[in-house]
């Protein structure tokens, strides 16, 4: 048996393109969803009512006016991981969730990392952001396999193209501080260790690889498959993309011991959608 999970950055979305990511997400097979830039809006409303509809334990952080930050849906039964209470800054830029298997909790952690101009107010942010919660990791530590997924807005440093001049030595210590300081593995890199690919793209010769899956030791020993799918960013019969970035799919050999009775989310939507009236 194995646990599967997809991140997927979903772009703050409108009505309209929730409604066609809800579509391609319930076709999906993964136990778990990480859904990243998700906003206080009505897009991002609708996913969260239409898997909970459906039977699914949906973790949906408050966010506030604005601000952008991460769901987590599950067919399994999950509990409330503490590092979503102990992150004290930006709190719905990251959520947790706690996997019940037949080898004990498994940590789930979503995080969306702000992202930065070149201003100072949004350098701060991110540097702060950052700051609080690797404080948040270390606080709440445990002997729990964890595994993190999210957009973290970073890249490794021996990332091709290297990008150098866009990015300054705090977002790359946050990337090999998820190694050095917490004992995460880059699970892409694991499998991967020289493939070039990238999740989002300004241009075909320009990407950047900024979804990411870490797992502790315990969990990167359980690892069977760490692989992008691009599909989400291709376009469809009409012309347009689910998002802008590719998912992340994680399968792990571990056994989920609680799954929950689940329906069609797509179906539960519809039936969600208020009548029409007249006036």
């Amino acid at each position: 048996m194995s646990l599967s999970l997809i991140t997927v950055n979903v772009g703050a979305p409108s009505l309209d393109r929730a409604r066609r990511q809800l579509r391609w997400l319930a076709e999906r097979t993964e136990d778990v969803l990480v859904l990243t830039e998700t906003k206080a809006t009505a897009g991002s409303q609708f996913l969260s009512e239409a898997f909970t509809t459906a039977g699914y334990a949906v973790t949906f952080p408050d966010h506030a006016p604005g601000e952008l930050g991460v769901m987590i849906v599950s067919k399994l039964a999950a509990t409330a991981d503490p590092l979503g209470a102990t992150l004290d800054y930006l709190p719905a830029r990251a959520a947790g969730i706690v996997l019940d298997t037949a080898d004990g909790p498994l940590r789930v952690i979503g995080a969306y990392v702000p992202s930065r101009d070149a201003t100072a107010a949004k350098t701060e942010r991110k540097k702060t952001w950052i700051q609080r919660f690797s404080r948040a990791l270390e606080a709440t530590a445990s002997e729990a396999p964890l595994l993190l997924l999210g957009d973290l807005n970073v890249l490794e440093p021996a990332h091709q193209p290297p990008h150098r001049g866009q990015f300054v030595p705090f977002e790359f210590d946050f990337y090999t501080g998820l190694t050095e300081q917490h004992g995460l593995v880059d699970l892409f890199r694991r499998l991967h260790p020289d493939a070039v690919v990238h999740s989002w793209a300004r241009r075909a010769d320009l990407g950047y690889r900024y979804d990411h899956a870490h797992g502790s030791a315990a969990l990167a020993e359980r690892l069977i498959s760490c692989e992008y799918i691009h599909e989400t960013r291709e376009p469809g019969p009409d012309g347009t993309r689910l998002t802008d970035h590719s998912g992340l799919a994680v399968r792990v050999s571990m056994t989920a011991t609680i799954s929950l009775l689940t329906s069609d989310p797509a179906t539960a939507a519809t039936r969600a959608e208020p009548e029409p009236t007249l006036f």
